[in-house]
C-alpha cells in the first residue's frame, strides 16, 4: 500500500491489478420486518436493489463484515441469527470494465439496535419489500439469498448449503 494513505483491501487490489476479473468474498443479510417483509438497499452505483452487505476486508472474519456492512449502509446494529448459505455471482460489474467472480456468504439477522438511516455515498434509498413484490435485484447472489430466506435451499454439499 502507498505509505500514508489508507486504502480497503479492494482499492489495494485494483491498484495491483488494475481492472482484471477477479474473485472476492462478500456478505449479504436478510433483514426482515414484523410484516415479514425484507429490508432493501436502493444502489446509487447501479441503480437497482439488492441487501446490505458488501465486500470482506482483508483481516476480518465474515461475520464481521456482515454487520459492519449492515451498520455503514443501513445505521442498523444487527445480530446475525442464520447462515443462509454460499452464493456464487459467476460475473459481477461495478463499471463497464471492474468485474469479478463474487463469492457471497449470506445470513439473516434481527436488529438489535440503531435507526433506519440511508447512506448517501453508496444508497439512494431503504425500503422493506414483500416477497412476492420484489423489485428487479441486482445480483444473482442477493437474489439467491433471499429465495433462501423464504424457502429452505435444496442443495447441500457436505453440511454446507451452496448454491450456485
Amino acid at each position: 500500500m502507498k505509505e500514508g494513505i489508507l486504502m480497503s483491501y479492494i482499492t489495494f487490489l485494483r491498484h495491483l491489478v488494475g481492472d482484471r476479473k477477479i474473485i472476492l468474498n462478500a456478505t449479504s443479510v436478510v433483514i426482515v420486518n414484523e410484516k415479514n417483509e425484507v429490508l432493501l438497499q436502493h444502489r446509487s452505483d447501479n441503480h437497482l436493489w439488492g441487501l446490505p452487505g458488501g465486500l470482506l476486508e482483508l483481516d476480518e472474519s465474515i461475520a464481521e463484515c456482515a454487520i459492519r456492512e449492515v451498520k455503514e449502509e443501513t445505521n442498523l446494529d444487527v445480530e446475525l441469527s442464520r447462515f443462509l448459505g454460499v452464493f456464487n455471482n459467476p460475473l459481477m460489474r461495478w463499471r463497464e470494465t471492474d468485474e469479478a467472480r463474487v463469492i457471497a456468504f449470506a445470513f439473516s439477522a434481527k436488529v438489535v439496535g440503531g435507526s433506519l438511516r440511508v447512506n448517501d455515498s453508496e444508497s439512494l434509498e431503504l425500503a422493506y419489500f414483500p416477497f412476492d413484490q420484489l423489485p428487479q435485484i441486482h445480483s444473482v447472489d442477493n437474489l439467491a439469498a433471499i429465495k433462501a430466506y423464504y424457502k429452505e435451499p435444496q442443495v447441500t454439499v457436505e453440511g454446507v448449503k451452496y448454491h450456485g
